[in-house]
């Protein structure tokens, strides 16, 4: 099994503290203050409705048991039953799963689903872990949160550190406590247990589609264009490969240990064929430059596709393109967004750009309680029809309000929100 791959949080230079729950709700403080929301739809929409944490045992492979801690987050169900993944990941922390709840409710308002958002994760590093030691761990998570989930609920999918065979493992434990057949709990399946074609690749195609827009709106041609991608996980390799395709003119990528660049384009396939099971090619390399310096190189468009917070104040008055396209969750500080402003560098915000996986996921969920399964073409049409729509409505909030387009995207996600939960009854204003 193949666990995609992420940067390491504390391996990655430049980094600043993870105080991404504090810029979540300082943006959204934003947003309302701008649509003259009354101070009660900030209080309420600031923090998740439920937060669950739970001490997880596992009995490792050396026949001692281990107690792991896992978390999972329910920012609003207004809209619908909440959506969102699960991260196995070292640094974990219940505030980040907070923030990717709060940023997930949004991207679902933003791109109109019926859903509201949540999160999920386990501190733990899977690098370390063998297989059978994933298998329980990750059943044992279902049975901790199995109370508060299911498929109109609240409907996991994958994350930093996870794939389709632990979604595997999961939706079965879930169907054994159910103790019927269940495929809607959970997306990012495999296809033999009910994924839907084009999952894998959605946030991916997510990504590159919102490229194209952009590349339209500033009337560029994406052939030829320079591009930078730090990371080379699920993400960040499949946007290479499709960049690569099109014409584009690759000249850096990195891994958790380092970048590689040529100003003359990377050979994308070679790499792609070159990686480890973690997704990690930089040591193939005799000088690979750190992901630091990768992100300072000159280019035109660079897509952050790894962690949070890596563009900060530190180094946003050296970063050298014209577009930054947030692939990855809160790759760019609040404090970094004033500088790029200034410097009237285009950033197009994580909770538009990434959203194809959770538009992908929501597919999946409707197949799944149609019995009725898409074919590829159909999946990538609906997609980009969905995520295209989304990019022109929030650009074109941007201009009505004359807010960057980070502003936009929370003014457009907050909306919907506040409206689903007046209407229930929740908030009078």
């Amino acid at each position: 099994m193949s666990i995609e791959s992420v940067e390491v949080k504390r391996n990655v230079a430049g980094k600043e503290k993870d105080n991404s729950l504090i810029e979540f709700q300082e943006t959204l403080r934003e947003a309302a203050n701008i649509l003259n929301y009354p101070v009660q739809v900030f209080e309420f929409l600031k923090k998740p409705m439920r937060f669950l944490e739970v001490s997880i045992p596992v009995r490792m492979d050396n026949g001692k048991t281990e107690i792991f801690q896992g978390y999972r987050a329910q920012h609003n169900d207004a809209p619908g039953p909440t959506k969102g993944g699960i991260r196995f990941h070292p640094d974990v922390t219940p505030e980040e799963v907070k923030a990717l709840a709060g940023w997930m409710s949004l991207k679902c308002g933003i791109t109109g689903l019926p859903y509201g958002g949540a999160k999920g994760g386990i501190i733990c590093d899977p690098r370390h872990m063998s297989l059978d030691e994933l298998e329980r761990l990750s059943r044992g998570y279902v049975r901790a949160v199995s109370q508060i989930v299911g498929p109109t609920k609240d409907i996991p999918a994958p994350d930093m550190y996870t794939n389709s065979q632990i979604m595997a493992w999961m939706l079965d434990e879930y169907d054994h406590i159910r103790e019927f057949d269940s495929p809607g709990f959970i997306t990012g399946k495999p296809i033999a247990l009910g994924g839907s074609l084009g999952r894998e690749t959605a946030t991916s195609k997510g990504v590159l589609y919102t490229l194209q827009m952009v590349c339209e709106l500033k009337k560029m041609q994406l052939k030829d264009t320079r591009v930078i991608i730090q990371g080379f996980g699920n993400v960040g390799s499949y946007l290479a490969k499709y960049l690569y395709d099109l014409g584009a003119k690759v000249i850096g990528i990195s891994d958790v240990l380092g970048g590689v660049y040529d100003e003359n384009g990377l050979d994308i396939p070679y790499l792609l064929e070159s990686r480890d099971s973690f997704g990690i090619v930089s040591n193939r390399f005799n000088s690979p430059i750190t992901n630091q310096e990768l992100l300072e190189k000159e280019c035109d468009i660079l897509i952050p596709a790894a962690i949070s917070g890596v563009i900060n104040k530190n180094n946003a008055s050296h970063i050298k393109c014209e577009i930054i396209i947030e692939a990855a969750n809160g790759p760019t500080t609040k404090e970094a967004l004033k500088i790029l402003d200034q410097r009237e560098i285009l950033v197009v915000p994580d909770i538009l750009a990434n959203s194809g996986g959770v538009i992908v996921s929501y597919f999946e969920w409707c197949q799944n309680n149609q019995g009725y399964y898409w074919t590829d073409e159909t999946v990538d049409l609906r997609l980009k029809e969905k995520i295209t729509a989304s990019f022109l409505n929030v650009y074109n909030t941007s201009k009505r309000y004359s807010v960057n387009m980070k502003i936009a995207a929370y003014i457009e996600g907050i909306q919907r929100l506040a409206e689903a939960s007046r209407l229930r009854g929740w908030l009078k204003y």
